[in-house]
């Protein structure tokens, strides 16, 4: 009677359960529709080493196409998220349940959102493109610890072909809309296209990185090295080069038809577009013209600071940033094109990191497992590229790793410490390194496997990079002190310069003369409102941390905030003022 009784209810209430089966739960649902989400995703899949077996196999063997159609089949996936998630009562959650189904939602809105402006993302460019994406994946992002793992790159890399061409047809296809990139990308992305493909295919990144990793592989021969190396060889002279050729010719091909305008502003609903980009990337809802005004104030503040800091070390002489300038001279590496410099800069960001894990102690309780270590950009991106950390493995096969561009501009110690600070510890390494080992959080987050939440990481790296001038990482080293000023100078500028181009109608010239490096400019034109990430995420931190400082006096523990902040994991700004009310109301009471 009672087994008929449940049967009658259960189905009357229109649940999918067999008798005597657990209802799915907000856990189960995480966890499968990050199952299903990494399938989509065979790069993510294989960086992490998301599945084992077959399957695990299967996708390190694959490559997600690079077209239209695919960036729809995610879109409707993320409905799909979406729809079910909304299906779950939040009333009946855990404070942490509420807290990952916040996010799962705000991620999976951003991608659906993000489906009218999916052709203001050009396929092919030097920043982020198709291009430089496909090489750092398979160079950086994927582990090479076993013979299986060897075979799988060799099959995967014959695949870069037809995912090039794809690339190639989307960027026809978005030009054919009237939407191109502006001149001076096309160019830049010609250039580095063309420094990619001229060196031998053996000294190629996919065949050097190759062989350098499984050089180390235990249980494969010399003799299966040699031939593996050999057929990545012939896939990059008989499939990879080919394939740039023709991406270069399609891009000289849009030249004609291009200009140097270099902000959305240009394109038939750009405004819109930038909109959008901005709530991605601050995750507030502010306009343009009031980040260009937060922008603007910031420099003012810290011109003055640095103002007063060159005069104590006797450097008067013109403007600010032409003491920038001088300064980052006096501090170049001898030689910086020579091999000795730029294996001098890496050692010295090495031991910078090494230095810093050692003070951290007295800021942090948690700090990863996984090690973190810089490593230089392969030649072909260092005209193009800025430093940035790739996230160890779960499995701990991969460890972090910060990516660094030895062009000449970055062949200087001033600013060195900071950057380190920035990227590795304790900056994204501690964030982020933190998040992927953190088992008490759901896949999703642990992995990122939405994507990053720009605000929260950005701001998080340049809050790193002010905790270290506060907690005397610079005591006795006012050139280093200026370096970190300089830095977060730079992040304000980039408030002014990336909306100025974008809604204002600056020109890149305009940019530059501002006082941002010229790379930097062309990567606000292809990335837009990411670079307002930087600042208004790190403004939002202090501003949290001054509030539970007012709030708990002499209950502050910085420690704490930061144990707070890094347990939450990569959230919406909104959603991490929300944990630190959390916190403030609980150590109150």
């Amino acid at each position: 009677m009672q087994r008929r009784t449940f049967c009658l209810v259960a189905a009357a209430a229109g649940a999918e359960i067999a008798f005597g089966q657990a209802p799915r739960t907000i856990d189960d649902f995480f966890r499968e529709f990050t199952d299903e989400w990494v399938r989509n995703s065979p790069a993510l899949a294989t960086s992490q080493r998301y599945f084992t077996g077959a399957e695990q196999d299967k996708l390190e063997r694959t490559m997600a196409p690079v077209t239209l159609a695919e960036s729809r089949k995610t879109i409707a996936l993320a409905r799909k998220g979406l729809l079910e998630l909304r299906k779950f009562d939040r009333a009946k959650m855990t404070d942490s349940q509420r807290l990952w189904a916040d996010v799962m939602e705000w991620q999976l809105d951003i991608v659906v959102d993000e489906e009218p402006f999916l052709d203001y993302s050009f396929p092919l460019q030097q920043m982020n493109g198709w291009n430089v994406n496909v090489v750092e994946r398979f160079t950086v992002g994927r582990p090479l610890t076993k013979a299986r793992d060897a075979e799988n790159y060799v099959a995967a890399l014959g695949l870069v072909k037809a995912r090039g061409d794809e690339a190639i047809e989307e960027s026809k296809r978005i030009a054919g809309k009237g939407i191109i990139p502006p001149r001076f990308i096309l160019q830049a992305t010609i250039k580095q296209m063309r420094s990619f493909a001229d060196p031998a295919p053996a000294s190629n990144p996919f065949v050097t990185t190759f062989a350098d990793k499984i050089a180390s592989i235990k249980d494969l021969p010399l003799a299966k090295q040699a031939q593996l190396k050999a057929e990545a060889e012939k896939i990059v002279a008989s499939q990879v080069y080919p394939t740039w050729k023709k991406a270069i010719a399609a891009l000289e091909a849009q030249l004609p038809k291009s200009n140097d305008d270099a902000g959305l502003w240009r394109l038939k609903g750009g405004d819109e577009a930038y909109a959008y980009f901005l709530r991605r990337y601050t995750t507030t809802n502010l306009s343009a013209e009031e980040i260009h005004q937060i922008g603007l104030r910031q420099v003012a503040t810290i011109e003055a600071q640095m103002d007063t800091l060159f005069r104590q070390l006797g450097r008067t002489q013109g403007s600010v940033k032409d003491r920038i300038e001088k300064l980052k001279l006096d501090l170049q590496y001898p030689n910086p094109t020579g091999e000795a410099s730029r294996e001098q800069v890496m050692k010295d960001f090495n031991a910078i990191i090494q230095d810093a894990v050692k003070r951290s102690e007295s800021l942090f309780d948690l700090r990863p497992k996984a090690p973190v270590i810089g490593q230089p950009f392969p030649t072909f991106r260092e005209a193009n590229a800025a430093a940035n950390y790739n996230a160890p493995s779960a499995d701990g096969s991969r460890p972090g790793v910060v990516q660094f561009p030895r062009r000449i501009e970055r062949m200087t110690k001033f600013g060195l410490k900071t950057l380190a600070y920035h990227e590795a510890v304790p900056g994204h390494h501690f964030q982020i390194g933190i998040q992927v080992e953190d088992k008490a959080l759901p896949k999703f987050m642990q992995l990122r496997a939405f994507g990053g939440i720009s605000a929260n990481s950005e701001g998080w790296g340049l809050y790193a990079e002010r905790l270290a001038a506060e907690s005397g990482w610079y005591d006795g080293d006012a050139e280093g002190l200026l370096g970190q000023l300089d830095s977060e100078l730079f992040r304000a500028r980039r408030l002014v310069v990336d909306t100025g181009m974008h809604a204002k109608k600056w020109t890149r010239q305009q940019g530059i003369d501002y006082g941002i490096e010229t790379s930097e400019v062309e990567r606000y034109a292809v990335y837009p409102g990411q670079a307002c990430s930087y600042m208004m995420g790190e403004l939002k931190y202090i501003e949290l941390r001054e509030k539970a400082l007012q709030a708990l006096g002499t209950k502050f523990s910085l420690r704490e905030y930061h144990n707070v902040v890094l347990r939450t994991g990569s959230v919406p700004m909104n959603v991490m003022e929300r944990q630190i009310d959390g916190w403030i109301a609980k150590t109150k009471a």
